[in-house]
């Protein structure tokens, strides 16, 4: 059936083949012919221009009626996708039609539409009209065979996702790895055995060897296995060998006379052989029998390098990084700009000419390239253009001689110049390195097949390959991959790696990259990335684009990094806000990441992509902000005092008593059963989590207590040793000096009146951070903020929607959860200014509200109530009131989005800040002037 699909596919669609184009004239030869495909002879089943009744009374005529299985409509080729959607509407109305006469079991359960170049499927029980079934070029039906299976009396399948092609392709060489490995081979040896497996299994699955040269010699050997591993070595072997006379054994063993020479070192290195054992043949020819050609190297690579991974091998669907996700880099970057230019050129050849000659020209860096993800997806979409200029050139150079053919394919492959020469990487790691040269091999190939339909073309000997460069990318010096003034554009996904995670190693590329960088301990790993750029690109037009985790624009690191990065003449030209970006080397957890694209020099455009909806919504901004909103080249640093007229804000008790002072209840109690008189020293103590679960803890606070009294009570003198020996004992010197007063605490806070607590440290899935007030008999521990004079109006305020926008964008992060300062988040934080006593009133009157309800509901935490799952109705209510009367004080507009609100908080941030910096002031007096 595949072998009758190739056919049907050369006939009507190859290079050389019949091109139906008007829908009367070829409708019922290429039905016919796609029906013989599966064995079928369409005059025993389906019928041509079926009469039936349609919803208006008419009588219309369906052109393909298979009764009970399929109604197709056909178009002329080259319908657009409205009258695609008109066809598709058409198919509807005769399927209801069919009930509608009395006719129910003729109602077929599949619709099909083409316009002979294109085929889609819709399966009427199983997808409905959701999506098609398949979709699909004629060309590639021997790929999307199972999508018409239904012609032949069986079920349609929808033709198998990528995804799940490299993820069966990785379980078939991923037990050829532990086949290999259990017989002998172990790292270097068997990572390049593996490699050139691929290419041989891939080579052979896509016409550069010929036919099953090399299953052949797999498949001569014996079953045991005993004589392959001599066998492959030859053919490696042969397989690096110049054909040229002399080079090669004039009269070679018939199974590898017709192996060609590969070059590109690939074959070079002389891996000698282990003695193979039948379950180590077995898994190679398992292999021998999967289909490779398609695979997609721009995600198998990842997946690839999983077989190497055996612990995290069972998740390897989790490791699946999305082309769609590594098309919002290469888009951003450069593909949308080429494409308009491309669409600019129209059918001028002049124009189209140098077009050509601009993308054969560009070089592409990424320095943290992995299996070469980035790289093969960038190189596919720069052939996609060069085969549609090529194609508009063909079509002038057919017009100029009167060969008005619509679509015509005989390009010719000399004018392909478009290479996997342009792409450079620097990887870290020698087996994803070699997996990324051999993608682009096959990348190549793959889009060689795609436009040379019916065309012998090969490239080898390989000449035109990728360079990737082995090594750390941040001790290399990129002009040794790539001179700086070659380069057109760097991309690439840097490793998420905290500051406060990395290793030693890791540790040593920062202090290197950061030398002379105030608090650059602070930076994660990917900075790295963006520092080293910066100094390759000065000078230069050079546009950089790299996917890097979020904490990179919020917290302090905003003011480390980027203001470092504007001092060296770094702009930012587009940004993707946070987004979730699944990745192969994180299991399978979600990473909220960012995508900052950046350069020098003033862009001629800038873009923000913004992800809050499940449509993402791109904007045009005049500046963008290292917080990734429109703004200025502002960074936010840490302030000691706020910045507006409000209390200040402040850290809550320190005890440094190695919990001699802390009690849960049934301790407290406990104690005061044995030491009566210390009754009266204990207070409830809350640090975040006893704030937000309500989880009993105390505190026994001894103060200024006289020491009279604390000879009293001997147990509570144990505890007065207990502390200043653990004190004394500290490497620390403050910490030893506070052993002189073991009855305080480190920091105090010792409210004398009811006072707002702040946690430190909550989860970001909640809507709001849970603050609330606390009576003075109950002490905080410095897990918390504390503000002594807030009133109503504040904590309205700071348990809005609009200083959430700002706390999300603001403060650090630990993991992925909020970390809420003083210095950083609160101090800087713009409150409404001018706003008038009424609607001071109605935020205050709002906020009573919320903790009004939050007392309503006894029993229940605030961890209960701000789960962001069960979160009660009375209490979203009193929030969303509190918004509307905490939105009116800073505008009478209502906001529309999270990066809105963020970005109307900076533009009154700046014009909040600049008095304070002396950046505007009193006039200064006039000159005087002689008469």
């Amino acid at each position: 059936m595949k072998e009758a699909a190739k056919r049907f596919a050369q006939v009507w669609e190859g290079n050389n083949g019949i091109k139906p184009t008007k829908e009367e004239s070829h409708k019922q030869t290429w039905w016919a012919e796609l029906f013989k495909v599966y064995g079928i002879d369409r005059k025993l089943v389906a019928t041509f221009e079926e009469p039936i009744p349609n919803l208006k009374g008419y009588t219309s005529a369906i052109d393909v009626f298979y009764p009970g299985v399929m109604i197709a409509e056909q178009k002329s080729r080259g319908c657009s996708k409205s009258e695609f959607a008109k066809a598709l509407k058409q198919a509807v109305d005769y399927v209801q039609c069919f009930a509608r006469e009395g006719r129910p079991h003729e109602a077929p359960r599949y619709l099909v539409i083409s316009d002979f170049e294109r085929i889609r499927v819709y399966d009427l029980e199983s997808d409905g009209l959701k999506e098609p079934l398949a979709n699909f070029k004629t060309i590639d039906l021997p790929k999307n065979i199972d999508a018409l299976m239904f012609i032949a009396g069986k079920k349609a399948e929808r033709p198998e996702h990528e995804v799940g092609i490299n993820i069966k392709a990785v379980e078939v060489l991923g037990k050829l790895h532990d086949a290999l490995e259990a017989g002998g081979y172990q790292g270097h040896q068997l990572q390049q055995f593996l490699v050139r497996c691929l290419f041989c299994l891939f080579a052979e699955d896509t016409d550069i060897f010929q036919d099953n040269d090399f299953y052949d010699i797999v498949k001569s050997t014996r079953e045991d296995g005993s004589d392959l591993g001599a066998m492959l070595a030859h053919a490696f072997r042969v397989l690096d060998t110049p054909t040229q006379e002399g080079k090669r054994n004039p009269s070679p063993p018939p199974l590898f006379e017709n192996l060609p020479y590969v070059n590109g070192d690939l074959f070079k290195e002389d891996l000698g052989f282990t003695n193979f054992n039948s379950a180590m043949r077995d898994a190679l020819v398992r292999c021998c029998d999967f289909d490779w050609s398609q695979i997609s190297p721009a995600v198998f690579g990842s997946l690839f390098q999983c077989v190497m991974e055996r612990g995290e091998r069972r998740q390897v669907g989790a490791h699946y990084t999305s082309e769609a996700d590594i098309m919002k880099v290469i888009r951003s970057l450069f593909l949308d700009e080429l494409e308009r230019e491309l669409e600019g050129c129209g059918n001028e050849p002049n124009r189209l000419v140098k077009f050509h000659e601009k993308i054969s020209s560009l070089q592409f860096l990424d320095p943290a390239c992995g299996c070469g993800n980035f790289l093969v997806c960038a190189y596919k979409n720069l052939r996609r253009l060069e085969h549609e200029c090529l194609e508009r050139l063909s079509q002038y150079e057919r017009k100029k001689k009167g060969d008005v053919k619509r679509h015509g394919r005989n390009l010719d492959p000399q004018k392909l110049k478009v290479s996997p020469s342009q792409m450079h990487g620097i990887e870290i790691g020698e087996w994803p390195a070699r997996i990324a040269e051999v993608a682009l091999i096959l990348a190549e190939r793959q889009e060689d097949q795609k436009i040379l339909h019916g065309i012998s073309f090969s490239r080898l000997p390989l000449r035109n390959v990728a360079k990737i460069q082995l090594g750390n990318a941040l001790q290399l010096d990129w002009n040794q991959v790539l001179p700086a003034s070659r380069c057109s554009f760097i991309m690439g996904n840097p490793p998420f790696v905290g500051a406060k995670l990395l290793s030693a190693d890791q540790s040593k590329d920062m202090e290197r990259v950061t030398d002379g960088i105030k608090s650059g301990g602070l930076l994660d790993y990917v900075s790295g990335w963006y520092l080293k750029s910066s100094d390759y690109i000065k000078g230069t037009p050079i546009r950089c684009a790299f996917v890097s985790t979020n904490s990179i624009s919020h917290g302090e690191q905003v003011g480390v990094l980027w203001g470092e990065l504007f001092k060296r003449g770094i702009k930012i030209h587009f940004a993707h806000r946070t987004f979730p970006w699944e990745s192969e080397a994180r299991g399978a957890a979600h990473v909220h990441v960012v995508i900052i694209g950046f350069g020098q020099g003033v862009p001629t455009e800038r873009r923000i992509t913004d992800y809050e909806t499940s449509n993402p919504l791109v904007v045009q901004a005049k500046n963008i902000s290292p917080y990734l909103v429109e703004g200025g080249d502002i960074v936010i640093t840490n302030r000691s005092t706020p910045l507006c007229k409000v209390p200040e804000a402040g850290v809550g008790n320190k005890p440094i008593d190695d919990s001699n002072y802390l009690f849960t209840l049934k301790e407290r109690d406990a104690f005061i059963a044995q030491e009566p008189k210390s009754a009266k020293y204990f207070r409830r103590f809350m640090g975040a989590d006893e704030f937000i679960s309500n989880v009993p803890r105390w505190c026994l606070w001894l103060g200024d207590t006289e020491p009279a009294e604390l000879r009293s009570m001997p147990l509570v003198m144990e505890r007065i040793a207990a502390v200043r020996k653990f004190r004394e004992a500290s490497k620390s010197l403050p910490t030893q000096n506070l052993a002189r007063t073991p009855t305080r605490f480190h920091v105090e806070f010792i409210p004398k009146a009811p006072y707002l607590l702040i946690p430190l440290h909550t989860s970001e899935t909640r809507r709001f951070i849970p603050i609330g007030y606390l009576p003075a008999d109950t002490l905080t521990s410095n897990s918390c903020l504390v503000i002594a004079d807030a009133k109503l109006f504040h904590f309205g305020i700071l348990t809005s929607t609009m200083h959430m926008a700002w706390v999300k964008q603001i403060c650090g992060r630990i993991k992925s959860d909020y970390r809420y300062s003083v210095s950083l988040v609160y101090n800087n934080y713009p409150f409404p200014q001018d706003f008038t006593d009424a609607k001071r009133k109605l935020i205050e009157d709002a906020a009573k509200a919320v903790l009004d309800t939050r007392f309503q509901c006894k029993g229940q935490t605030l961890a209960d109530l701000y789960d962001p799952s069960a979160m009660p109705p009375a209490l979203v209510k009193a929030h969303d009131a509190l918004d509307r009367a905490v939105d009116k004080c800073y505008r009478k507009e209502p906001f529309t989005s999270e990066r809105e609100r963020v970005e109307f908080l900076f533009s009154m941030y700046q014009k909040l800040e600049q008095p304070l910096l002396g950046l505007t002031g009193k006039a200064k007096k006039p000159r005087k002037v002689s008469k």
